[in-house]
């Protein structure tokens, strides 16, 4: 069973090269629980039946709504809300844990080339 098992997050950090690529390290209630690496800038979007989790655990994240910024740091996080734009930013490079359904996709209401329709499990 995927989840009878401990995760080290710093150490499966260590086995993701790509930016934006989220990959699935747990799943609680058909919740999954993801680990990423972000850098520059993602596509605006929105999840329709989803809130979204974002945890910072290295660097600095600036999440950014239609009407304000939120900068996160770590250890801080931040809920998205179904229904809200928003374009996570960051400068240099970060590493977030997401807490998210399960039915989540990565871009949202919009299709780019950034968009993973079936992620890695780790």
């Amino acid at each position: 069973m995927k989840n009878l098992r401990k995760v080290d997050l710093v150490e499966t950090l260590t086995r993701i090269d790509e930016h934006w690529s989220p990959r699935i390290v747990g799943e609680v209630n058909d919740q999954h629980v993801k680990l990423a690496k972000i850098r520059g800038t993602f596509d605006w979007h929105q999840h329709e039946n989803e809130d979204e989790l974002f945890l910072v655990l290295h660097g600095t994240l600036v999440m950014r709504l239609r009407d304000r910024e939120v900068t996160l740091e770590p250890g801080t996080m931040f809920i998205v809300p179904r229904g809200v734009e928003h374009q996570p930013h960051a400068e240099e490079e970060v590493h977030i844990l997401l807490f998210e359904p399960a039915t989540t996709r990565n871009t949202g209401n919009v299709t780019t080339e950034r968009t993973i329709e079936s992620p890695e499990w780790l």
